[in-house]
């Protein structure tokens, strides 16, 4: 029997995660993993209470013809990692890795280049997350250490998107 290795098994299960998304621009699932458990999950949608996206049938983003990675002020949702980090507590997750799957709403393709938004970011280096794995192909992904966040700044040279 071929078993699939752990880093394709966590991303398997944020692919999973983020199919319960309500974005309808981007869907992404999160799992925060520690000591080979699971802590916590997180895919992207409104809070609690407020209509989703998909209920609207519009993205006020899409609409405005906004690049990926800008004003997010404007979006309905809270993103898939900070609902992921908003389920565990600090103390669980330092230490911990970040698996990231994002997919494109129209063609179900994977986002090209996926990595956390700047906010996302701020809020995985303060959570004490130390690695984030985020998946390009079905079997390919990329491994960031979260240390590279803080020594790359991009608020300081002020760069949009990611």
């Amino acid at each position: 029997m071929n078993r699939i290795d752990k880093i394709n098994y966590y991303l398997d299960i944020a692919e999973a995660v983020s199919e319960r998304g309500t974005c309808i621009r981007r869907n992404w699932g999160a799992v925060i993993v520690k000591n080979d458990e699971i802590l916590s999950t997180g895919y992207v949608g409104a809070p609690r209470g407020r209509k989703n996206c998909c209920d609207l049938k519009y993205c006020t983003r899409e609409k405005l013809n906004i690049p990926r990675g800008e004003r997010y002020e404007l979006c309905r949702s809270v993103h898939a990692e900070q609902n992921a980090i908003i389920s565990a507590s600090r103390k669980e997750m330092i230490g911990s890795t970040l698996y990231l799957v994002g997919k494109n709403y129209s063609d179900g393709e994977y986002i090209e280049k996926a990595m956390s938004c700047a906010m996302c970011k701020r809020m995985i280096i303060n959570a004490g997350i130390q690695q984030v794995i985020a998946r390009n192909t079905k079997t390919e992904y990329t491994v960031v250490d979260v240390e590279s966040f803080i020594e790359n700044d991009e608020s300081i040279e002020g760069v949009r998107g990611y």
